[in-house]
């Protein structure tokens, strides 16, 4: 697939380029937080983790062709394209402008990740894999891309059957996807935003702010803030907090087990599922 005549991996790498180094070069400049831990160590683990992560995705998006099957491909894109020849999806079913079917499209995706997001918390095997992403005792943009490789491929099955059920089309699919992407680096970023840009802003999308308290030492903040992009959700299943009881300078970042330089390194970081945690959901 191709958009203004460059194939879908290069863009998305173009995007994420772009979007981390604009991210990287506000948080430079108007940082919201001072960082206690070295920033060098932890950016390599973040996103060695990352590119770990992007090319367990992308082999195993390769291996319906490479084994002759052709019906599934395991991508959301591919998984939208074969669903369009299948005729599958629900979004399918009714007969409405093409502009409108794009709109609902990205906002149901949307609530799925937010329902996802809420499930790794509460289930525990979901939650040892998503650890891995609270474990960062800091809060910046590399955060927004720390997964593990384990949870970014079930996360990528997750979605697949969402886009067979709904039936959006490849392009809407693939905007969705690129939107998440940036969206997790900006709502991520320690950035300084103006209180009243933050109200107006977290009033319809997910902020640095509101998605800080999410990374919150506290359970009872960290079990809040689910969103990822649209705010919502938090609001309508009241799971919203506004801010965080020690503010956001002087917030605790992380999980209580992981209070340590253990996080910031990639082994460690990995094998954190396959610890016994101090907080099973």
């Amino acid at each position: 697939m191709q958009i203004t005549g460059l194939p879908e991996p290069a863009l998305r790498l173009a995007i994420f380029v772009a979007v981390f180094m604009i991210m990287a070069a506000l948080e430079f400049l108007w940082p919201r937080r001072q960082l206690r831990r070295r920033r060098l160590r932890r950016w390599l683990t973040n996103v060695g983790m990352a590119g770990l992560a992007s090319l367990l995705v992308r082999l195993l998006a390769m291996a319906p062709r490479l084994i002759g099957a052709v019906s599934l491909p395991l991508a959301a894109v591919g998984a939208a394209l074969a669903a369009e020849q299948l005729g599958w999806g629900v979004l399918g079913l009714v007969a409405w402008p093409s502009w409108l079917e794009f709109i609902v499209a990205i906002v149901l995706l949307d609530f799925a990740i937010w329902l996802q997001h809420l499930a790794s918390h509460k289930i525990t095997l979901l939650w040892r894999l998503h650890r891995v992403h609270h474990a960062d005792p800091e809060f910046d943009l590399t955060t927004g891309i720390r997964f593990h490789p384990i949870e970014i491929v079930l996360s990528m099955l997750y979605k697949i059957a969402w886009v067979l059920v709904l039936g959006p089309t490849a392009m809407a699919v693939l905007i969705f996807e690129l939107i998440l992407n940036a969206g997790a680096m900006f709502n991520h970023a320690n950035v300084a935003i103006p209180r009243w840009l933050d109200a107006v802003l977290r009033s319809v999308i997910v902020t640095p702010d509101m998605h800080r308290i999410h990374h919150s030492v506290h359970p009872a903040e960290h079990d809040t803030n689910y969103g990822f992009n649209l705010s919502i959700w938090d609001r309508l299943f009241r799971t919203y907090t506004i801010a965080p009881r020690d503010g956001h300078a002087e917030m605790t970042i992380g999980l209580e087990q992981y209070q340590n330089d253990k996080p910031t390194r990639l082994v460690a970081s990995l094998a954190i599922p396959f610890q016994r945690s101090d907080r099973e959901h």
